[in-house]
Formats: C-alpha cells, structure tokens, sequence
C-alpha cells in the first residue's frame, strides 16, 4: 500500500516511542480470507460460516510481520475467535494496549494499530466499532486476551496487546482461564503433537447479552480449539462457562461448533477428526484430564497448606496490631467523614446562595435582552406599518383624483357622441315612421273593409229571416 507522508511521520513516531508498536491490517470483502494470515489456519482455510456483515477480518502484524488472526465483531465489540500457532514463551512483557483505526474509520491513512491517545480527534467515529480502554476503566473488567501472550514468544506476544484481542472478564476468571490453556497446551497439546509447528489453536468467545457501560458484550462461555494437522492428526476442544472459574471440559471438535453459531466449521474437514486414532484422542484426553484435575489440584492443595499454616502463625502474632490499627484507622476515618461532611454543608450552602444569585442575575438578564429585543424587533415594524399606510394613502388619493376627473370629462363627451348621433339616428328612424305610416294606413283600409263587409252580412241575415217569417211555407208538390 501507498503510504503518505503523514502516515509515515506517525509511524516513525510510534516506533521510536512506542517499542510494543503493533501493526494490523483489516482484510476487505474482496480479499481471500485473513490474507496473510491464512498461515494461521489448517490448509490456509479460516473457519466458515462467520457470515454476518459485522463480522470484521484481522490480520495482526508486528514488525510488519503476520503474528495472529483475528475475527472481530463490531456489534459485540470483542473477538469472536483468535487463530495463532503456539511458539516457545519469553518473559512476559509490559502491557502496551492498541487500537485498530480503520474498523472504525477505513478511509484514514493509517494502516496499522495504534495507541488511543496518539489518534483522539483524527480518527472519525473512533471507538464506534470498537471497544477502547475507557470502556474497561471502572467497570470491574480486566482486557482478557484470547491470544493468550504467555504462549507466544517476544515479537508475537507484543502482538498481542491489542482490543481487537480482548474481551471483558473477571480478574479470577482472566487468571484461571489463562493458566488453565496455558498448561494444557504446553503439557498436553504440544508434547503430542509430533510437529510443533503444525498445531493450529483457535481461541474464541461466545457474545452474550450482558454489556460492560451498555457498550462490550461479556462472553458467557470462552473455548479453545486445537488441530495437529502433522501426519498423525488429531483435534481438541475446550470449553469454560463464565459462571464457573474452574470449570474446563473437554469435548471434539464437532461437538464444539454445536455451542457456536448454526453451519459453523472450525477446521478444514474437521482436522481428520473423523480418522483419527482413538488411542491417541485417549492419551491426549488423559493427559488434559490429569493437568485440570489431579496435578493442580495437588499443587492447589499444597499451595493452600503452605499459606494456611503460614497466615495462622502471622494472624496470631499480629491479631492485636491489628485491631489497634483499625481502631486508629476507624476513629482517622471518621474524623475524616466529619471534617468532609462539615464542608461539604458550607460548601454546599455557599454554591447555594451563589448559585441563586447567578441563577436570579441570569433570569433578569435575560428578561432585559427579552425586553430590549422585543422593542427593537418592533420598531422596524412599526416604521415599515407606517410607510406602507402613507403608500396607500398616496394611492388613495391618485385614484380618486383619476376618478374625479374621468367623471368630469365623460359629461361634455357624453354630450357631443350624443349630438353627434342625432342625424344618425334621425336618418334611420325614416324607414321605420314611413314602415309604421303605411301599416297604418293598410290597417285603416282593412279596417274599413271589414266594416262594410260586416255591415252587408247583417243586411243579409236581417233580410232572410224576414222573408222566412212572412213569406208562407210552399210544399214540395207545389
């Protein structure tokens, strides 16, 4: 990858300050599995069916080197599983916690992990897609390593160090879980595996629904998974509950994915599991089951027995010192509560009464602002009302001013269109005078000749019904 100047002047920083600088890379969808850290993986094959699109890919590096695989979910915030090899321990070293910037902002220029305090403010959304230190400080949880750094040796336990390695747990249950997979690999997987180089380990987590300040999820059940994939292979499986530190059982492979999610394959053909010999699955189970049980129950028994007989011998001779110092020590803390609670009452009532002042000053301030802005807000209204009401008064009076004068002149224009139009009118009024003197004088005629013809029609009725009344009846023979 192309490196910017920026990102190069971080790096050269981190390295000359920061010895247990830690690199990691996030593994893209287009990518083939962790990429370099396939390695990691029996036949370069990571587990299948971690499908979920919160689901993040790690490769961890230091040195610029692959150390360990991690899958990292960014709803949980907590590793889903580590993948490392194991390597001959060094001295443990001092814890140098990291951050992986591109889970939670992929366009940044840095490539590699970092320390929180080098990144705050340049790292968009820092802390959103994973877990960081403050999530732990307070909470009563411990960075839990599932890479456990005791089996690895300088480089690759440096490496280790990082959040997207840890998850939320109990001091007593970081410290058993830690001591029970570190013998149990070392006394039990290592020395039956007939190439050390050849036994994969996956160290994973189950999420549950327990939170550490609403943000990490607290794993209910931790597990480990072995495969020696040498030429007489065979796998393991562990399991631990959280809610019993001592507790460990060991159980196959295929029984293991069964507590995982549904369709989940660890290794690649169950790492032989299927052809495996049964005599060497008993010595292994064996020897795990003297190393959880028998020796460390005898060393936990011998332990106790030493520090028993040792705490009553110093009990007896410092009981009396004791209860002196913490008799000294209660009447010390309640001189202390006394002395505290006396001023925290005059502190108390001073912050009160300046408190009410500044709350009674910030009231009246702020009635003042309110006051003056409302008069200032008004005035341009105001101003703005007036000038609007002189500009329709204006136009009040231009309009009747248009008016009155449009009257004015429609009477002599009026007169003249009207004295104009009299010849008009005169000339076509002659054809319908002389229309209406010639229906008068036809209808005067007409009239006239109806009278007559009436006149001699009565003279005709009259005339009949006298010869009918005088003149005698003659018969048909006469």
């Amino acid at each position: 990858r192309e490196w910017t100047m920026k990102t190069s002047i971080v790096f050269l920083v981190c390295i000359s300050v920061f010895p247990g600088f830690s690199q990691g890379r996030v593994v893209g969808g287009d990518e083939t599995g962790f990429a370099e850290c396939n390695m990691f993986f029996p036949g370069q094959v990571p587990p299948e069916g971690f499908t979920e699109p919160f689901h993040v890919k790690i490769c961890q590096q230091y040195n610029k080197e692959p150390r360990f695989a991690t899958l990292y979910s960014t709803r949980h915030k907590i590793p889903l599983y580590s993948a490392f090899k194991y390597s001959k321990p060094s001295q443990d070293k001092e814890e140098n916690w990291l951050v992986e910037p591109q889970i939670d902002d992929p366009e940044n220029d840095l490539h590699e992990m970092v320390h929180e305090a080098d990144i705050v403010g340049t790292v968009a959304n820092l802390g959103a897609n994973q877990a960081l230190t403050s999530d732990y400080v307070g909470s009563g949880y411990e960075r839990g390593l599932l890479n456990p750094s005791l089996l690895n040796e300088e480089d690759f336990q440096m490496a280790t160090y990082t959040l997207t390695n840890a998850v939320p747990l109990s001091p007593s249950l970081s410290k058993s879980w830690h001591r029970d997979i570190g013998r149990v690999v070392e006394q039990a997987l290592v020395p039956h595996c007939s190439k050390k180089d050849h036994l994969y380990l996956l160290a994973g987590a189950i999420p549950s629904n327990v939170r550490v300040k609403g943000k990490v999820s607290v794993p209910e059940t931790l597990w480990l998974a072995a495969c020696c994939d040498a030429p007489k292979g065979w796998s393991l499986g562990l399991l631990k509950k959280m809610n019993d530190e001592n507790s460990l059982e060991d159980l196959t492979v295929g029984e293991l994915e069964k507590q995982l999610l549904a369709g989940v394959h660890l290794f690649k053909g169950n790492c032989g599991e299927d052809n495996q010999s049964q005599e060497k699955t008993e010595e292994i189970l064996q020897a795990v089951s003297q190393i959880l049980s028998g020796e460390q129950v005898a060393s936990d028994n011998q332990e106790a027995k030493d520090s028993g007989f040792v705490r009553k011998v110093a009990g007896i001779i410092a009981t009396p010192f004791i209860k002196l110092l913490e008799l000294l020590i209660y009447v010390f803390v309640e001189l202390v509560k006394l002395v505290f609670y006396f001023l925290w009452l005059v502190v108390k009532r001073v912050c009160g009464t300046v408190l009410d002042g500044v709350y009674n000053l910030c009231n009246g301030v702020v009635s003042y602002l309110k006051a003056i802005s409302m008069v200032l807000i008004s005035i341009p209204y105001d101003v703005g009302r007036v000038i609007v009401n002189i500009f329709l008064g204006f136009l009040q009076i231009v309009r009747d001013v248009f008016t009155l004068t449009y009257r004015i002149l429609l009477i002599p224009v009026g007169f003249v269109l009207h004295l104009a139009a009299f010849p008009y009118h005169s000339i076509c009024a002659i054809p319908s005078v002389l229309k209406d003197m010639a229906s008068g004088i036809g209808g005067t005629f007409s009239l006239v000749i109806d009278a007559t013809a009436t006149i001699l029609h009565g003279f005709y009725y009259l005339a009949g019904h006298i010869v009918k009344r005088f003149v005698p009846k003659v018969s048909s023979d006469d």
